[in-house]
């Protein structure tokens, strides 16, 4: 079972708490690849992922930012590009599912190893959890 660290818990599994459908992981095998669901940063100061971060209703997001504005589509495109390199796919099978405009996107990856992504956003996260000094252990 996937599961993702979260203020120092383990969260397993997209179970929920609070919000009926509020995932617990800020991601989801389906069907043709992997559905995540990522709180972006426009005009951020550069282009990368933050870990993640519960929302007040519950659900957990990835963190994402951006230098691009958002105007004309371009923070969007640049969130794009950040999750194809990230996870090694072409920016082709990366799209916006949902919340082109908002702030809460929902980003599908289509891909036909949906575990291997999991795995690949769980390394970066551990990794980044390792190397940040500000984290208490």
């Amino acid at each position: 079972m996937s599961g993702a660290w979260v203020s120092g818990s383990r969260a397993t599994g997209p179970c929920t708490t609070g919000a009926a459908d509020a995932p617990r992981v800020a991601w989801s095998v389906e069907a043709g690849g992997l559905a995540l669901w990522v709180r972006l940063t426009p005009k951020g100061g550069r282009d990368a992922l933050d870990g993640l971060e519960p929302l007040a209703d519950g659900r957990i997001v990835l963190k994402a930012r951006v230098r691009a504005a958002p105007e004309d589509g371009r923070a969007n495109e640049a969130l794009i590009a950040l999750l194809a390199k990230t996870l090694a796919t072409p920016k082709s099978a990366v799209s916006v599912a949902s919340g082109a405009t908002a702030r809460v996107k929902k980003i599908f990856v289509a891909s036909g190893d949906g575990p291997r992504l999991v795995a690949t956003l769980q390394a970066l996260l551990q990794a980044q959890q390792t190397d940040d000094p500000r984290r208490k252990t």
